[in-house]
């Protein structure tokens, strides 16, 4: 499985595309919330064939990996927030 394995590479052995193309059809997929297809549009403008079901299988794959080595470098915030207090003109008042 892919805890077992340590570096970056390791990830994406035996995948038939590049990984900076995994990675960022997956991190457009989380962050930007595109839909499946929206990707293999944008992907076939820069020359790539994919099927919808081939970035939703990386996605399924790659994600928990990603998580956790994103928690890694994620700065916890405090539990308490501040918010300034904020007046709203209803009606002139």
């Amino acid at each position: 499985m892919m805890s077992k394995r340590k570096g970056m590479e390791g990830l994406f052995d035996g995948r038939h595309f590049d990984r900076e193309i995994i990675v960022l059809c997956v991190r457009w997929y989380l962050r930007d919330k595109l839909s499946l297809r929206d990707l293999v549009e944008m992907m076939a403008e820069r020359g790539l064939s994919l099927a919808h079901t081939t970035i939703m299988r990386w996605v399924r794959c790659f994600t928990p990996e990603f998580v956790k080595r994103w928690n890694q470098f994620a700065v916890p915030t405090g539990r308490s927030r501040r918010v300034d207090e904020t007046y709203l003109k209803i009606r002139g008042k």
